[in-house]
């Protein structure tokens, strides 16, 4: 059995000319013998296939049609933007709350992911770093240089990235040590019980959906200390601590328990209040970022003001509009 290929990165296909199907792949599936012929992987053949790329005589294969010996594929290879590029660019509302020799720390707006993914083609705070001109020197891979932590695509607040080897190597321990205070502000559904705890609930991959998460058993360990700031009645403002920083952690221990942060559809929020308040989005901000400086040693805090459309949902909560 031949080892299954990778998922070949858009952008490193190789330029082809016309294929003619040698008789070892007569009867082949096309997006099979196409994979052979290029050596790429076969969902990166399929691709091609699916965009109509391929074609015998000017007819578009389809990817389970079978290779006839000495037919001549054509193929056209289109130009692919590699995922992990670091696309420089200027990032509306990235905003910079401390710049400092070592690290800088950043206002990041909601829309923005810490860094470039697979499948993810918006803008990028190490890209809005480098668009605004700052040249992060750290090890790692490039395009999460200076990435020490990250917040969701769709949480704003307040995020550090590191400037220098030192800082990265220093804050990255921080973070992994937990000696970092992490604040949030999230407005959830109803009043939680009592005014004041801790959720110290697993969390894993959601058992049946990939791109959620949920409070599991054999999850890894979660620690989340909240208190009430102000109750509206339909929904509370909390101010949360996190212990650990596990993905999505906020969401999933307030949905666990039955209090989804506003406007999170994907933990059940109630669309019904979402639209009420304006939200697009989970009701959640990383309010305030503490550390300790990793040159002076001295303790640094920065702050970030609510995003506007999450003040606007606030005040309609607060004059009782909601």
């Amino acid at each position: 059995m031949m080892p299954s290929r990778p998922a070949v990165p858009p952008g490193s296909l190789p330029v082809s000319s016309p294929l003619v199907v040698p008789e070892e792949l007569a009867g082949v599936r096309a997006d099979a013998g196409l994979a052979q012929l290029l050596d790429i992987s076969r969902s990166a053949a399929a691709l091609l296939i699916a965009e109509g790329n391929v074609t015998v005589g000017g007819v578009a294969v389809g990817k389970s049609a079978k290779l006839a010996a000495g037919s001549v594929l054509d193929v056209t290879v289109p130009d692919r933007r590699d995922p992990l590029e670091v696309v420089e660019e200027v990032v509306e509302g990235l905003k910079i709350l401390l710049d400092d020799d070592e690290f800088v720390v950043i206002d990041k707006p909601v829309g923005v992911a810490a860094h470039p993914s697979p499948g993810w083609v918006g803008p990028t705070v190490v890209g809005g770093l480098a668009g605004a001109g700052y040249r992060i020197s750290t090890s790692g891979a490039p395009e999460r240089a200076g990435i020490v932590h990250r917040l969701d695509v769709g949480t704003s607040g307040v995020m550090v990235v590191a400037k220098t080897e030192h800082a990265y190597t220093v804050l990255k321990r921080a973070f992994k040590e937990r000696t970092v205070e992490k604040v949030y502000h999230a407005v959830v559904q109803g009043l939680p019980d009592p005014l004041e705890g801790t959720i110290d609930a697993p969390i894993g991959r959601h058992p049946g959906h990939d791109w959620r998460f949920a409070v599991i058993e054999d999850g890894r360990p979660s620690v989340t200390h909240y208190e009430v700031l102000e109750a509206f009645g339909k929904a509370t403002l909390v101010e949360v601590h996190l212990e650990t920083g596990r993905t999505h952690q906020i969401r999933v221990h307030f949905s666990a328990l039955r209090h989804p942060c506003a406007g999170d559809l994907t933990y059940g929020a109630d669309p019904r209040l979402a639209a009420t308040l304006g939200l697009t989005r989970q009701w959640l901000h990383a309010r305030q970022l503490g550390f300790t400086h990793p040159g002076s040693g001295e303790w640094v805090e920065v702050s970030s003001e609510y995003p506007a459309d999450l003040q606007y949902a606030l005040d309609l909560l607060a004059t009782g509009a909601a």
